[in-house]
């Protein structure tokens, strides 16, 4: 990448590199830092303190005694400074663009998560005044009511594709039900969610109710997940990570586990489909942050009779939406995968799919000689049994099926150990109301697809893509206790 890369709005002289606990930015306690680096041009971006159990013990001291004052605060008073934490976000915005260009790739002026952080934040402020129980007369002699409450001290561990949006929908629901946070950002996107953590400072937040560190999943995040003190976790991520902190979970003190993980999304194109509409969804889904999206519609079926008029559009259409850039630049759509590590694991599937005889109809391969930068990609007729159907891919290639039958392929899109997202295209509504009853996944698009979603509508998977949801008046009650209260008259 030659282009030459003009000042962005979001550029700091100083980046924030240390540990948030009790409301004040702080060294680790080993003073351990770890490097990252500019997916774009393989140059370090920043060196940032590395949080070791040592720090989650003493975030979890200070959330501990942060949490008698907090819990008894009032609803609408959470609610406000959640508000004013919006309102720091939204005037951040910019610079939290910035970071995460700098340490993922996501490009800084394309950011379709990025411009909704106040908003969730918002929408989780709004449900302060929803948390509450039920009364009952059923029983002779007694009034008998539930109450909700708050757990106490809470984990959660977010990703880097989409570091400050995935931390909000975590950190907004503990908070407004009252309960107090450590959270551990992704070692790959870190310094994006440091910048959240001072908007939350800015905004008043009680010390101590918010702490952000930065480490690895070993030792950090493995700290959290075993945490006596943590009595409910919350994880974005993998699949196989998230079995192994459910696992860490039980085996410490059965802490509740909230978990959103991967995805291999299935779209089904019917034969009456719009295609002005249906093409262009189908691309947008698998190039948004380079595929580095859980609910990307990876697999997508596609009606024999359409088939080719269907392949020629998605790949002129992949084509021009998928043009890369570096993702400080104007214009830039698609940026590079996220570091070394996710570049190689892209590669290797698409090694995998020349091994073995797939049909490559766009791309397949690295773009340009410097970056981690992935050509979008569309593999056609893909055995139903490979690895590259599957398995998530997390990167800009998508793999194309035909069919003929409804019965046929309902089942293939559903034999998946996944159910995160699908989607149907079709102008008849019986068939797609079928499709939405029959499709085994948390959130289903109906001549929609992935990433749509809706800021009133629950989030979250089936199967291996997880338990619990997020968003909607359902997410509070995934951060609360329910009690039982029995009053004998």
């Amino acid at each position: 990448m030659s282009q030459s890369i003009p000042q962005h709005p979001g550029q700091r002289e100083n980046i924030e590199t240390r540990l948030f606990i009790n409301g004040e930015f702080v060294p680790s306690l080993s003073g351990s830092k770890f490097d990252l680096y500019n997916p774009a041009t393989e140059e370090l971006s920043a060196s940032v303190y590395e949080a070791g159990p040592d720090d989650v013990d003493r975030a979890v001291a200070a959330a501990k005694a942060a949490f008698p004052a907090w819990s008894e605060t009032g609803a609408l008073q959470r609610a406000h400074l959640l508000e004013k934490w919006a309102d720091r976000l939204e005037a951040c915005a910019d610079e939290i663009s910035y970071l995460d260009a700098i340490c993922m790739g996501k490009p800084a002026y394309n950011d379709h998560f990025g411009r909704f952080m106040a908003q969730f934040v918002r929408v989780y402020a709004a449900k302060a005044l929803d948390i509450t129980g039920e009364s009952s007369l059923n029983t002779p002699g007694f009034v008998n009511v539930s109450l909700r409450q708050p757990f106490g001290v809470c984990g959660a561990i977010v990703p880097w594709n989409g570091p400050v949006v995935t931390m909000i929908f975590k950190a907004a629901a503990a908070l407004v039900t009252g309960n107090t946070i450590v959270i551990k950002s992704s070692e790959k996107a870190p310094l994006s969610c440091l910048v959240a953590a001072r908007c939350a400072q800015e905004a008043g937040f009680p010390p101590g109710i918010f702490n952000m560190l930065s480490g690895f999943g070993r030792p950090c995040g493995e700290a959290i997940a075993r945490h006596m003190e943590i009595r409910k976790i919350s994880f974005t991520g993998s699949t196989a990570t998230g079995r192994a902190i459910q696992k860490m979970a039980a085996e410490s003190n059965l802490k509740s586990v909230t978990l959103e993980l991967g995805g291999k999304s299935p779209l089904v194109i019917w034969d009456d489909a719009d295609l002005s509409k249906a093409v262009p969804a189908a691309a947008m889904s698998i190039l948004t942050n380079s595929g580095q999206v859980c609910v990307a519609s990876s697999r997508v079926y596609v009606h024999e009779a359409i088939a080719s008029q269907f392949l020629e559009q998605l790949k002129t259409t992949m084509t021009e939406m998928g043009k890369s850039g570096h993702p400080l630049i104007p214009g830039t759509t698609r940026g590079p995968q996220a570091d070394a590590a996710q570049f190689a694991r892209v590669q290797g599937y698409l090694d995998l799919a020349k091994q073995d005889g797939v049909s490559v109809y766009l791309g397949g391969a690295r773009e340009g000689d410097k970056g981690y930068f992935v050509q979008p990609t569309i593999l056609k007729d893909v055995p139903e049994e490979s690895r590259l159907m599957k398995e998530e891919i997390f990167g800009p290639v998508v793999a194309v099926n035909t069919f003929t039958n409804e019965e046929d392929v309902m089942a293939r899109a559903n034999d998946s150990e996944y159910g995160l997202y699908a989607s149907v295209y079709t102008r008849d509504i019986s068939r797609a109301l079928r499709a939405a009853k029959k499709f085994e996944a948390g959130t289903v698009g109906v001549n929609c697809t992935s990433p749509t979603m809706a800021f009133d509508m629950p989030f979250g998977g089936w199967k291996g893509s997880g338990e619990g949801r997020e968003l909607s008046r359902y997410a509070t009650d995934y951060w609360t206790e329910l009690k039982s209260v029995l009053i004998a008259l």
